[in-house]
């Protein structure tokens, strides 16, 4: 498996004829990237999915390109969506085979930056790309290639690329943990390896994937509603009938529960708490530097300001965060109606004795920055550490990161707010999402095997499913062509000794028949000869005297 890996940080031999490709751009809201993809045949075990990898360059670089900002700007002027994506199709037109780009499929799926417009511009843009795209690039590309995909397969597509780079679809390898899935309403189960869930924050949303080995029951009439727009099953395997790739995964994306929608939520719940408490108390709290409200999310001495609604409030930190993680829980529940709750929402039942998960963006962010905790989450320590953190005077933090005691990914915004993203986090993950204070199977990263990994590695592989259909197809009928062939030598040879021996019978028959005739004539000769003796009078005999 290692040196699996190893492989996979190789470039990309494009001489080899036998390898396939496939194209994939992502048009996000601030921009588009492609990614480009490579395969070599399918191994023929049906139970098998191919095997994808990304692109490398002759520098072993991975074959990627972004343009910004997002596809959105065309929403204006639909007819400028394909000049838009040409100079990331034209990068990925060059770094495949000229002659693989006929049978090279190419995927533009948009995501959040699309779905922000309204659908008669989406399909504006998009039926743009379908007209235009194929005139100037051979890729194989219809009008099922592109589309505008929903959050909820925008998850179940990252859930699909991390499981299968951690190896969680090999079914044949039993070291790794297993899990029972129960497979449809017949009571069916199967036991495979355990795959892993995922956690996600960035700076606007919140989002979690899990796979759900049972699909259990629901408690009333609109749970079971709930669960049908969150859970999504599928299978990945290239034949229906086969059940060990089916999966049935919970995916759900929380908007404004990313680590600076949080912020700024908070600040307004501050804002309007500090004024209301002014008001009832007759205090001036926040009103001037002189009176800060003292903030138990900031680190110990920042000064700072929010201003919100033409309002202003002086605040300044006093780290503490115990109390900063308990101000935060209400936000849990979200604060307006467009807003789902974290705490109140539908959530599949997880094992936690038996699961793993990933957590991924701000959860390494606030692990590994500057508290250099990232990878195997311990609440216990990352608790002791943060508090540790948030104690600290601002003048203490800034001259440790000046001496280059944090990680080369930390910034002033890091440590300003890393406090309170820290309890935000842990807030998020045992209240909302109500793990165990000792869950041990929780790992916080950015790379996968040295290796970042996008949403887009599982949408190839799960709209690529069906393909090697057409490899076993092939290596179906070229194994009955060889089976033929084999038949056809062997019933030539039986053939070709059976013609010798109807010949050879043939000229034995005809020999006899000869030698018959022969004897035949010989016999006649004979009576003839006989006849003559008796019949012709000797000279002489016929006159008198």
């Amino acid at each position: 498996r290692y040196l699996a890996r190893v492989e996979d940080l190789a470039a990309t031999d494009t001489e080899d004829s036998a390898l396939n490709y496939g194209v994939v751009v992502d048009c996000g809201s601030s921009g588009s990237r492609v990614f480009v993809y490579f395969w070599p045949p399918h191994n023929g075990n049906p139970h098998d999915l191919l095997d994808i990898k990304q692109m490398r360059d002759q520098s072993s670089r991975p074959v990627v390109k972004k343009i910004k900002p997002g596809i959105s700007v065309a929403a204006a002027a639909p007819e400028q969506a394909t000049p838009y994506l040409r100079p990331l199709l034209q990068f990925a037109a060059a770094h495949v085979p000229a002659q693989k780009h006929k049978e090279t499929p190419l995927y533009i799926l948009c995501t959040a930056g699309m779905r922000l417009l309204p659908e008669r511009r989406q399909a504006a843009i998009l039926e743009n790309l379908v007209r235009n795209v194929p005139l100037e690039f051979d890729f194989l590309f219809s009008k099922s290639h592109a589309e505008v995909i929903s959050g909820k397969q925008e998850g179940v597509y990252a859930w699909i690329g991390i499981n299968f780079v951690l190896g969680r679809f090999d079914h044949e390898e039993e070291e790794d943990a297993v899990v029972t899935v129960a497979l449809g309403d017949q009571g069916e189960s199967l036991v495979r390896k355990r795959t892993v869930g995922i956690l996600d924050m960035g700076g606007a949303s919140l989002q979690i994937a899990y796979e759900v080995p049972d699909s259990g029951a629901f408690s009333s009439p609109q749970q079971e509603e709930a669960a049908k727009s969150l859970l999504a099953e599928f299978n990945l395997g290239c034949d229906v009938q086969h059940t060990g790739h089916v999966y049935r995964v919970y995916v759900n994306t929380f908007l404004g529960f990313g680590g600076n929608f949080a912020r700024q939520r908070y600040e307004e719940l501050l804002l309007n708490q500090t004024y209301v408490h002014n008001r009832l108390h007759s205090q001036q709290t926040g009103l001037s530097p002189e009176t800060p409200f003292l903030d138990p999310c900031l680190p110990m001495g920042l000064e700072d300001t929010v201003a919100k609604g033409g309002q202003t409030l002086y605040v300044r930190g006093r780290g503490d965060w115990p109390a900063c993680a308990e101000l935060l829980e209400p936000l849990l529940a979200g604060s307006n109606s467009s807003q789902a709750s974290l705490v109140g929402a539908y959530k599949a039942p997880i094992d936690f004795g038996n699961s793993e998960f990933y957590g991924f963006s701000e959860f390494f962010y606030c692990t590994e920055d500057v508290l250099r905790l990232g990878g195997r989450y311990s609440a216990s320590t990352f608790t002791s550490a943060a508090q540790e953190y948030c104690s600290q005077r601002w003048e203490v933090l800034t001259q440790r990161f000046r001496g280059g005691l944090y990680s080369a990914h930390a910034d002033q915004h890091r440590l300003k707010y890393q406090c309170f993203k820290s309890a935000w986090m842990y807030e998020v993950l045992h209240q909302g999402f109500r793990f165990p204070l000792d869950y041990p199977s929780l790992r916080t990263a950015q790379l996968v095997y040295d290796r970042e990994v996008q949403w887009t590695l599982g949408a190839i592989l799960y709209k690529t499913r069906f393909l090697p259909l057409r490899d076993l197809r092939q290596e179906n009928i070229r194994q009955a062509h060889a089976s033929w062939l084999r038949l056809s030598f062997v019933y030539n040879h039986y053939l070709f000794f059976a013609c010798i021996l109807v010949v050879a019978l043939a000229i034995v028959l005809y020999l006899l028949r000869l030698r018959r005739i022969h004897r035949r004539q010989l016999r006649a000769a004979q009576l003839t000869l006989l006849w003559l003796d008796k019949v012709v009078v000797p000279p002489g005999q016929g006159n008198g005297p």
